[in-house]
């Protein structure tokens, strides 16, 4: 051995001494950040729906919407503001993500939504449908998700669902399509 490696052998050398109160404080000033986003999270999402007061109530499914020409079932992603996918609606419990069973009837689309705000869209309000990528918060693969483009109020809406079996999108697309009273390229198209 080398004589500098045995000078630094022959050096103890003792653990160091941890400071618990500095990692303490650390720990809680950690949590407290933590804390103070996910409270500014909150504040931010209560505002949207506040900025978004104007929107009408959800309309209800009527006490005999017809036979049913199509269901599925699958996921809730949420509504934006037609053609622009970041611009979320969070009024209503439209932003609410949740499973969902979608109803095809001759008088319009029927989300039961478990633990969420059920909610009907009329066939007089349906402006088109389409197969994207992505709406607020959720990308997937292209075509992995059924928007339905349809009028609420004064506010014309895009909502995402996904399908447990994702080849059900497009008999949806085509029967909704069908269905809308007047087809807007504008919103028909995918918006990116």
């Amino acid at each position: 051995m080398t004589p500098a490696l045995m000078i630094l052998a022959a050096e103890e050398k003792s653990q160091a001494v941890t400071h618990w109160a500095g990692r303490i404080g650390w720990v809680v000033g950690l949590l407290l950040f933590i804390a103070l986003l996910y409270w500014l999270m909150r504040e931010g999402w209560k505002w949207r729906g506040t900025l978004q007061g104007d929107l009408p109530g959800l309309p209800a499914a009527p006490a005999d919407p017809g036979a049913s020409t199509l269901t599925m079932t699958g996921r809730y992603h949420g509504s934006t503001t037609a053609g622009q996918w970041l611009d979320r609606i969070v009024a209503q419990g439209l932003g609410t993500r949740s499973r969902a069973e979608l109803t095809l009837t001759e008088q319009g689309v029927r989300v039961d939504r478990p633990g969420a705000q059920d909610f009907f869209i009329p066939a007089a309000a349906l402006r088109g449908a389409r197969l994207d990528k992505g709406i607020a918060g959720k990308v997937l693969t292209e075509g992995g998700l059924l928007v339905i483009t349809w009028q609420h109020g004064d506010k014309t809406i895009d909502s995402g669902f996904r399908s447990d079996t994702a080849a059900e999108h497009a008999a949806w697309v085509e029967a909704l399509t069908t269905m809308t009273p007047t087809t807007n390229d504008s919103t028909t198209e995918g918006a990116r």
